[in-house]
């Protein structure tokens, strides 16, 4: 993936830095970052941010879902590119005049947004086509904004904002992701692939890409001319069963994620069609992917909430996420306890699956364990799809139909025979195991007896007291060395050594500025850190 273009020094670049640390500075984010101070200075940065914002509500394991849920009421308010400009991208693309593609291009866009635009268009052959064109140079535009606002945050010493943003990672991911965003011939695979896993799915469709004429910069795909799902007036005057419409809606939902580990990111009612029976996903360019060991860990943990059982939950969080650092792992357990008691007297019907995640990944975040990208980013889809459901289907609930496709997967994959097998082959392992007993305990009073037995005791919670400690001592030794300097200069002042100045011996008169040198540097660091 290609990283951030080095700065050049040209005016307009000094221009732009000094309006993005002039914006930094309005907001005060040296003083601290609230989700509404973030906001608004995303906003007040400029488009490309506000798609940056729009990127990172998404990701719950690295801002907490407070910061998410206000980056998520970002709206990009983008002027349209003069039709010359769009014809100027299309003709650099294909080589060749606009009209020897199309019958027709509609210069008015049906949608402007900070990367690209949409425009209806009529192929040679008469097919209906939507065409997406990439704004000209918005991958440098992008690229030195990234860069500009990494220099304005060492400026600003803002590289980590307390431990909410570690800003430097928050930029370089926006990056990454944004530039699979600009990456057209991406968003084609997308809907190729997205297509192949629901083949045999009758009622679920996307948008046919047309790879002849999509390019990195220009995508070319079906017209869905379908009903918005929300627009639920329309699709009850169209004898559209809502109940029906919302199940299948979920039920694919839930295939994308347990059984297919490729799910939409984004799916927000503008991104979902109902056209001739059946759901149409548009707008692939942001799709979420769950390795097999993910989907696994999924199934597990929602039995593990649905039962209640805290320790497997917590083995499950340990297992999903990496982890910096010691893990308090008596806090760990009191927390993931205190989580399902809030479940513990809910039926399926009433809880809500986006919920649930979110919390678990910002619980896991507390405890600094990273979760894997596609799990925050489910967190965020499964939240804006249940919103969706709140309009077409309220009675629809996702942990439910999750839950009821976990266990016909079970019924359907039981087999009693290997049941058997593997009981009477645990149980043999336990008996050998069993048999063992006596002679290890034999064993380790024979190493007790002679002395040679050891005892590996962990103090849970002990960093910081020790850290504290270790403190002290470095303030008391320092204390000493600067007493002992002040000391050593008042005998010295006494005696006659030369050279002087001011009358003092120079040598004595170093040990006083040095003594208060140091002096100054304790009490700084005292005031740092009380």
């Amino acid at each position: 993936m290609e990283t951030t273009k080095p700065l050049n020094n040209s005016p307009g670049n000094g221009k732009r830095l000094g309006e993005i640390l002039r914006i930094l500075g309005r907001h005060k984010l040296t003083q601290g970052i609230t989700p509404e101070k973030l906001r608004a200075t995303v906003e007040d940065l400029g488009p490309t941010f506000v798609k940056f914002g729009q990127i990172m509500s998404m990701r719950h394991d690295m801002l907490p879902a407070e910061y998410c849920e206000e980056l998520a009421k970002l709206r990009t308010d983008v002027q349209p590119l003069a039709f010359a400009e769009v014809r100027r991208v299309v003709e650099a693309e294909y080589k060749v005049p606009m009209e020897e593609i199309f019958l027709s291009f509609e210069e008015q866009p049906i949608g402007s947004a900070s990367i690209a635009q949409a425009h209806m268009a009529v192929l040679r052959d008469g097919r209906p086509v939507v065409v997406k064109v990439q704004r000209p140079g918005i991958r440098e535009t992008m690229a030195q904004d990234v860069a500009l606002l990494h220099r304005a945050a060492r400026l600003l010493n803002l590289t980590e904002v307390g431990d909410v943003v570690d800003l430097n990672m928050v930029l370089d991911e926006m990056w990454t992701v944004a530039q699979q965003e600009m990456d057209f011939l991406l968003e084609a695979q997308n809907a190729e692939e997205f297509r192949a896993c629901n083949r045999d799915t009758a009622f679920v469709d996307c948008p046919e890409i047309d790879h002849r004429h999509t390019t990195t910069r220009v995508l070319v795909m079906e017209y869905v001319d379908g009903v918005q799902i929300d627009d639920v007036d329309t699709l009850h005057r169209e004898a559209y069963d809502l109940e029906e419409v919302g199940l299948k809606l979920a039920d694919n939902y839930v295939k994308q994620v347990i059984d297919d580990g490729f799910f939409h990111a984004d799916p927000h009612p503008g991104n979902i069609r109902i056209r001739g029976g059946k759901i149409v996903w548009i707008d692939l360019g942001m799709m979420g992917r769950l390795t097999i060991r993910d989907r696994s860990l999924l199934r597990d943990g929602v039995k593990a909430i649905v039962s209640g059982d805290v320790e497997h939950l917590k083995q499950i969080v340990l297992t999903m996420g990496v982890h910096s650092g010691r893990i308090d792992h008596a806090r760990l357990y009191g927390d993931i306890d205190d989580f399902l008691a809030k479940y513990a007297k809910l039926d399926l019907g009433s809880m809500d699956l986006g919920q649930i995640i979110e919390e678990l990944v910002g619980l896991a975040r507390e405890h600094r364990i990273s979760v894997p990208k596609g799990i925050s980013m489910l967190s965020r889809g499964v939240l804006t799809l249940e919103g969706v459901l709140a309009v077409v289907s309220p009675k629809i609930n996702l942990l439910e139909i999750l839950a009821n496709r976990m266990s016909a997967e079970i019924r359907k994959d039981f087999d009693w025979i290997e049941e058997q097998k593997g009981r009477f082959r645990n149980l043999y392992e336990s008996s050998q195991k069993g048999i063992r007993i006596p002679a290890q305990m034999s064993d380790l009073l024979r190493m007790a007896l002679k002395g040679q037995a050891k005892v590996n005791l962990e103090v849970i919670g002990s960093e910081q007291p020790l850290a504290s400690l270790d403190r002290m001592v470095n303030r008391l030794v320092k204390c000493i060395l600067c007493a002992a300097m002040l000391l050593g200069s008042c005998l010295l002042c006494t005696t006659g050594m030369q050279p002087k100045l001011l009358g003092i011996p120079l040598v004595g008169m170093l040990g006083f500025i040095a003594a208060l040198l140091m002096g100054i540097w304790v009490l700084w660091d005292m005031h740092k850190h009380k």
